[in-house]
């Protein structure tokens, strides 16, 4: 089979133990690190790291070119990218019906509108004779030819699959008897679902569309803010509709509720696993501390040369980021070995590199 069927390769510029190649994808496949052994082809990396071998850092994808590899691999690397593309539509598929199960089951049938583009369809869907999921289907198609233009077709093609997944979902499950008509329960469990759904489905890749779209438009310019932080600003405009239509003041407050427990799921879905406490501390007994720290704690520990304004004296700074599980022992260890020490302890709620979030994920 020739080597440019689906690959083009190219030869690498130095050789370790044995011939080595670079892979090279037409279509932006994301290959992987392979090496031929007695039993065929393994992988060893998923994702093209920066790594080292035989002494050489390499920040590509490499491959021992062996006789083997030409059918093997290149099915291999087929195969990688197929499963990764399924999981993908998997988890959007599984997200949209939690997303539809919230809306049809908890906050439709309590009549509220907790904002983005499913609570418009809801108040759309009060005022014209079409079902709640047919409306969120149409108010994403402008909203859709926008992400197209910003985004690119690739990343409107999943979102549009989500989107669609959501329709369906949403009119599936309309066709049940909603599970409270209570409207402060279906506010609650009814925003945790959607914020699951939502998040997962960011998570993947993609996005529910609506406000989802405008959301991740604003986050390109303000990539400071909150995911959650800018959907709440924005349903609260919606809601504010919600309440005009309806002309129910108790639905507006349970709709808050609602929004408000979306967007602090949604927060802990998307930012909660890497929240830490960011620590910086002044001490004459710097290199004490440092060693306790490194060693009781396990932690990586920075220390910075820091001058005084008032009496110009030099003082070492120790900068450290921690889990907020553990943040305490180092609170212990400075309370033992300096009690006159200066410390600042603040929130880190993203942070990249060793140990937390990878680089190569998509920042959302």
């Amino acid at each position: 089979m020739p080597w440019s069927c689906a690959l083009r390769w190219r030869l690498l510029e130095r050789s370790i133990n044995g011939r080595l190649c670079r892979l090279w994808s037409r279509t932006g496949i994301n290959l992987s690190l392979f090496v031929r052994s007695c039993d065929g082809v393994y992988i060893l990396q998923e994702k093209p790291h920066t790594i080292m071998v035989c002494g050489f850092r390499l920040t590509k994808a490499y491959a021992f070119r062996c006789r083997e590899f030409a059918g093997r691999g290149r099915s291999m690397v087929i195969k990688m990218e197929i499963t990764k593309y399924l999981k993908k539509y998997l988890t959007i598929t599984a997200a949209a019906f939690i997303f539809g199960a919230g809306i049809s089951l908890f906050i439709d049938p309590n009549n509220l509108a907790p904002g983005g583009a499913s609570g418009l369809s809801i108040i759309l869907s009060r005022l014209f004779p079409i079902e709640t999921g047919t409306m969120f289907m149409l108010i994403n198609i402008p909203i859709l030819l926008l992400g197209v233009w910003k985004f690119g077709v690739k990343f409107i093609l999943s979102t549009l699959f989500a989107t669609f997944a959501v329709s369906a979902a949403t009119n599936l499950f309309k066709m049940m008897e909603p599970l409270t008509t209570q409207p402060l329960l279906g506010a609650v469990f009814g925003g945790v679902l959607v914020a699951v759904g939502v998040g997962y489905v960011l998570r993947a890749g993609a996005t529910t569309g609506g406000t989802d779209i405008l959301v991740k438009c604003l986050r390109l310019k303000k990539p400071h803010l909150k995911t959650g932080t800018i959907f709440l600003a924005v349903d609260s405009i919606i809601i504010g509709i919600g309440g005009i239509v309806f002309g129910n003041v108790e639905a507006v407050l349970y709709s808050i509720i609602s929004a408000v427990v979306t967007s602090q799921v949604l927060d802990m879905i998307l930012y909660g696993r890497d929240e830490a406490k960011l620590i910086y501390i002044i001490s004459n007994s710097s290199e004490a501390i440092t060693e306790r720290i490194l060693k009781e704690v396990n932690i990586g520990v920075t220390q910075l040369t820091g001058t005084g304004a008032y009496k110009k004296e030099e003082k070492q700074v120790i900068f450290c980021v921690v889990r907020k599980q553990i943040a305490h022992k180092v609170e212990e260890v400075v309370r033992q070995e300096d009690q006159s020490a200066f410390m600042i302890i603040t929130n880190a709620t993203e942070i990249y590199g060793e140990g937390y979030k990878s680089y190569f994920g998509e920042k959302l």
